[in-house]
């Protein structure tokens, strides 16, 4: 174990709150969720980042899922260097989005076109809209633990004994868009038709995460995708895949490719940026149509289609298309997970190793984890110290038992044995 003195983190840490609010420019970053102070990064390469006191770790984060080449892959930084002195930004059509869109559209099954944008966040609010102005229909169904970012329509939770009684999670949204949120169960069908039913005419959309990435990974259960896409399709409801963490990760065409199922609207994000922000919402033709300039639901952005992300996007892609890059990843990410499996049998500590492809989450819990009940009912506690406990050994998990933890193609066999021996060793130290 490397000396895991993390002073001018602190030091870091105590600074910044003086200057930027609760000292972190995303919550997930404070490491409320697990106590203590967050770990400042200074740089990182491949599987590995490097804090500001030296400290080496093996990141299973993956800036939160779109490094999935590594950091600092030649191939982007290549591209990066060689553009940059063309200029940053321009507010005008550039011939590399278009490039990037076409590829986007070759490899994700369900979209014919797409726009740019800056974020996930404003991907999901952007094809809300979309879809409202396509049907003229106002209200949307999500799904509880399902998060699509902080546009004011998504941060809303079940009520107490009422599904579709919208209780804001954040101060600052106001009753009337809580009222036109309705929330379901995630994977539970029949949790959908009871929060639509006599008002089938006044939903716009269903909003979902295919593979739950927000409440730790929860994969669908067998039918529930399909039943939702029977669903809105006879009650003329847009149905709209949140792929911002699947897409590009699960497979070349995201989790509709794997499962099979066509939605009517896809946001993207994360990988399509190749580590820079972006974001990105797509469909079939009719509906995107409504956008403007050719129709009437409005959206726009300055650095929208920003040249740095989409020639790192674009390389990005191509890479992922390489023959065999998919499979590679699943075999490190099933190693994995059968070592780490191996290791809570032989010790006795019961818990729920939830994969999908190159995202997974742990949870110690005896139960299957299906739901956000289940989900929450994972013993924090035991997750807490293990985190800490991993951190210590070299092992840079995401600070929340909610996250998934994500595999690069960088990561080495070393790196999964190095990891799998931390794990046993922490697993033992909870017993």
């Amino acid at each position: 174990m490397q000396n895991f003195n993390i002073e001018k983190s602190t030091l870091l840490y105590s600074e910044s709150i003086k200057y930027i609010s609760g000292g972190v420019n995303s919550p997930a970053r404070a490491f409320r969720s697990v106590g203590g102070n967050p770990i400042f990064i200074k740089r990182a390469k491949g599987s590995k980042i490097y804090s500001e006191d030296g400290i080496e770790f093996i990141d299973y984060v993956c800036s939160w899922g779109p490094m999935i080449l590594g950091h600092a892959h030649p191939r982007i930084v290549k591209t990066l260097k060689n553009i940059i002195e063309d200029g940053t930004s321009f507010g005008a059509p550039t011939d590399i989005e278009t490039k990037l869109a076409s590829l986007i559209v070759k490899m994700v099954p369900s979209i014919e076109k797409v726009r740019m944008v800056n974020s996930g966040t404003e991907a999901t609010m952007s094809a809300v809209r979309l879809a409202r102005g396509f049907t003229g229909r106002e209200k949307i169904v999500k799904f509880c633990g399902c998060y699509h970012g902080h546009g004011d329509s998504f941060l809303i939770k079940a009520g107490s004994g009422a599904l579709t009684l919208g209780v804001p999670d954040s101060q600052g949204i106001t009753k009337g868009t809580a009222s036109d949120t309705i929330v379901a169960n995630f994977n539970d069908i029949d949790s959908v038709k009871t929060v639509i039913k006599g008002i089938e005419n006044q939903v716009a959309a269903v909003i979902v995460e295919p593979i739950a990435g927000n409440m730790g990974v929860i994969l669908p259960e067998n039918g529930f995708l399909e039943s939702l896409s029977k669903l809105t399709e006879d009650n003329g409801i847009i149905l709209i895949f949140d792929e911002v963490i699947t897409g590009f990760r699960v497979s070349k065409g995201g989790a509709q490719q794997l499962y099979n199922i066509m939605p009517d609207l896809t946001t993207l994000g994360k990988i399509i940026g190749g580590g820079l922000p972006v974001g990105a919402y797509g469909g079939r033709t009719e509906i995107m149509d409504y956008i403007a300039p050719d129709g009437p639901v409005y959206q726009a952005g300055t650095l929208s289609g920003n040249p740095l992300a989409m020639h790192a996007g674009y390389e990005t892609l191509l890479a992922l298309s390489e023959e065999g890059f998919y499979e590679k990843l699943e075999e490190k990410s099933k190693m994995l997970e059968e070592d780490i499996s191996e290791n809570s049998e032989k010790l006795g500590i019961k818990i729920q190793y939830n994969r999908v492809g190159s995202m997974a989450t742990l949870f110690f819990s005896e139960n299957r984890v299906k739901d956000f009940t289940s989900a929450t009912n994972s013993d924090i506690e035991k997750f807490k110290n293990y985190y800490h406990l991993m951190l210590k050994m070299g092992i840079y998990l995401p600070p929340s038992r909610f996250e998934s933890t994500f595999i690069s193609s960088a990561h080495s066999e070393e790196d999964i044995e190095t990891t799998v021996k931390a794990n046993y060793e922490a697993l033992n130290l909870l017993k």
